[in-house]
């Protein structure tokens, strides 16, 4: 998928007959299935990162000899300024979403941790765009990916780790989500994984203190003081608290 500021153009006007950049944030869009245009396509996949480009399509690269009316006309030449801006490949995970349980508990571990990881990247990319019920729904996905069976403790360990980064991500977007109890469950989740890791304690932290509940808030707040005593978020919580 990727996400893009686009705009059409007609030969001979400078009003586009189509524009995304109305819109607060682009949607993540899929080549092929929300992006049909073949010339976009095409144009796209020649593109990096931050590129801008500017494409003129003929006919056969766009709208065909009968265009698209009332708006493209027959045998219409188009012009579109692209901005790619982001591009995730989910075509992997999209794929693997797509079999029935018993066919992904086939799969060896390491394509299923790579799947679980581009499910978790697609959350972390609606995360950064706000978009926090998407980024949940995203994490979510990859929790559900994680149930693989392992075949040894080197095998659980590798599925904890992955789990962890989730059940962390999980916490700070329900937190976003002003849905502390959620929060600190998954907080509580990921410490069962490691009851040193100062973030959970930390946002199992500020998941109390968001339901005023200061005992519980003040106790998971100096634990990860105690482990990272330098962490300017965890030292200013304790004295939001205090």
């Amino acid at each position: 998928g990727c996400t893009v500021w686009y705009s059409g153009y007609l030969e001979g006007l400078d009003e586009p007959f189509f524009t995304n950049r109305n819109r607060k944030f682009p949607e993540l869009m899929k080549l092929g299935k929300d992006i049909t245009l073949q010339g976009l396509i095409v144009g796209l996949l020649s593109m990096k990162k931050g590129e801008v480009a500017r494409f003129v399509f003929m006919p056969e690269y766009a709208y065909g000899q009968r265009g698209c009316p009332p708006l493209i006309p027959q045998h219409a030449t188009v012009m579109f300024t692209v901005e790619l801006l982001d591009f995730l490949d989910t075509e992997e995970s999209d794929a693997f979403l797509e079999l029935t349980a018993e066919q992904q508990d086939t799969f060896p571990l390491q394509k299923v941790l790579r799947v679980a990881d581009i499910e978790r990247e697609s959350g972390n990319y609606f995360f950064h765009g706000k978009h926090f019920n998407l980024a949940k729904d995203k994490y979510k996905s990859a929790v559900s990916i994680l149930r693989h069976n392992p075949s040894s403790d080197a095998e659980q360990c590798q599925i904890n780790t992955a789990k962890l980064l989730v059940f962390l991500n999980l916490s700070i977007t329900y937190l976003k989500l002003e849905r502390p109890d959620k929060a600190l469950a998954y907080g509580e989740k990921a410490l069962e994984i490691d009851q040193r890791n100062a973030k959970a304690l930390f946002r199992c932290g500020q998941a109390c203190l968001c339901m005023t509940e200061y005992t519980k808030a003040w106790d998971f707040l100096t634990r990860a003081q105690r482990i990272a005593p330098f962490n300017h978020s965890i030292n200013n919580e304790l004295k939001k608290l205090a």
